[in-house]
């Protein structure tokens, strides 16, 4: 019986991410460095969930969603291992963390992505919780707001999406995870002792992947990256951010009239809103994407089950042809999913990392001083998730967003753009999330930028 590429490739990526001849309340190797890296700059990354009825909200059938989220992927929060170089473990936590919280005042429509700026930065915490919050917020023309954060130690978009379509419908199947502290302390050393010695082999192969992947950026690192990254703290500033609406007739009919598709049309997007706002350097000509893709399968627990592409585009003609970006990006897909990516094999390192070097590896990994571009094309979802109160909202989108973070750090990336795509109830939804160092950075002026860009691609979209 023969093996296909594709499934040693799985195979492979469960050994290196930590899922493979594990307990399986252990967190994957990416959902601890997640985690460590989130504590050691003191930020908070979260996911928001947003419903706008413009018709009566059913809050009974608010509460039964409410009841059902804290299942499946919501049901647990992480507990370190008592070792300093042990594996972290899922915990249970069954239910609603806390109660709904439904704001008395009603505020004015002009107000309600302020609010969801609010609600963002709501306090969060993956080990101690609550991992997540649902709030209702009444609007003065009748409408009501419905928020939900949660945060992405936890779970990703792929895996928030299931599980509100398994609350709308009341289908969960719970893990079973231990009790919190259910471990003596003798039994917690011993069991963490006995799975970092399963470990090793692991370990030792990601020392090598180390000392090869180091020769090869032994000028980067030699040169120490550029300043190094602050250790959070500071002030804590909002990202402006801005909620488009597209007909998705209308995008579809135009990205097939570029020679584009869906994904093409997306990242074109991305490329050129950069171009329009600043995040671009002219010397090197391209606009380099990060592309996260839903690696998530049936049963698979991880909290972060993506993978990342890389893809570089030339923002300058892509209002006009979508050809080479359809081929750009089919490659990166390609690669993606053929090639394994190098970072993996560092990732049994992650309990061992100091975490004074934690920011720094996330530097060279992501590649902040490229001024990347996150382009998130999360593709249709299931209209089953606007029907939060078991009626369809009138407008339903998804984002993630850092619900903690320093202009120390922002500065130190060089700003952030971030565009997320979600096709559900007719409409490509489109969060556009953005910072400039040195620049106006308002909602106001990231509305401009977005407006201008889709008119250059022959398309308008309404805005929350």
């Amino acid at each position: 019986m023969t093996t296909s590429a594709g499934e040693l490739r799985a195979r492979s990526l469960r050994r290196l991410t930590g899922t493979e001849d594990t307990d399986d309340d252990i967190l994957a190797y990416v959902d601890q460095a997640m985690f460590l890296g989130l504590r050691a700059t003191r930020q908070a990354a979260v996911m928001q969930a947003i419903w706008v009825y413009e018709h009566p909200l059913d809050m009974d059938g608010v509460r039964r969603f409410h009841q059902n989220f804290g299942h499946g992927l919501w049901g647990r929060l992480i507990e370190p291992s008592i070792l300093p170089f042990g594996r972290h473990r899922w915990v249970s936590a069954l239910g609603p963390p806390s109660p709904i919280r439904v704001y008395p005042d009603p505020r004015p429509r002009t107000e309600l992505t302020d609010w969801l700026d609010e609600h963002a930065q709501v306090p969060l915490d993956p080990e101690w919780g609550p991992s997540w919050e649902l709030a209702v917020q009444h609007l003065d023309d009748g409408a009501t707001a419905v928020s939900l954060v949660v945060s992405h130690c936890i779970g990703d978009g792929g895996g928030v999406i299931r599980s509100m379509a398994d609350a709308v419908v009341g289908k969960f199947l719970d893990a079973d995870y231990p009790q919190p502290k259910a471990r003596s302390r003798g039994q917690a050393i011993r069991a963490d002792l006995r799975q970092s010695i399963h470990d090793l082999p692991q370990v030792g192969r990601a020392l090598v992947a180390t000392v090869k992947q180091g020769w090869k950026q032994r000028d980067q690192l030699r040169s120490g990256g550029g300043p190094a990254a602050p250790a959070g703290g500071g002030e804590n500033i909002v990202v402006p951010s801005v909620w488009a609406l597209i007909d998705a007739a209308d995008w579809d009919k135009r990205a097939a009239e570029l020679g584009g598709n869906n994904h093409s049309m997306v990242a074109a997007f991305a490329a050129r809103l950069a171009l329009n706002f600043g995040r671009f350097d002219e010397a090197v000509g391209e606009v380099p994407l990060i592309v996260p893709i839903d690696d998530r399968s049936p049963g698979d627990t991880r909290a972060n089950a993506v993978l990342l592409g890389n893809a570089r585009l030339d923002p300058r003609g892509v209002t006009e042809d979508l050809t080479e970006t359809r081929n750009i990006m089919r490659e990166a897909l390609r690669q993606m999913h053929e090639e394994p990516d190098e970072r993996y094999e560092l990732l049994p390192l992650t309990p061992f990392v100091p975490k004074r070097a934690v920011t720094k590896t996330a530097d060279l990994a992501v590649g902040f001083g490229e001024m990347p571009v996150s382009c998130s094309n999360v593709g249709d979802a299931p209209d089953i998730i606007a029907s939060l109160d078991g009626t369809q909202a009138e407008y339903m989108m998804a984002r993630g967003v850092d619900g903690e973070i320093s202009r120390e750090v922002l500065e130190h990336r060089k700003g952030l753009l971030t565009v997320i795509v979600m096709r559900v109830i007719g409409k490509v939804a489109m969060p556009v999330i953005g910072y400039q160092p040195g620049a106006v950075n308002t909602k106001e002026q990231l509305r401009e930028h977005v407006s201008r860009t889709l008119a250059e691609f022959g398309l308008s979209g309404d805005y929350l």
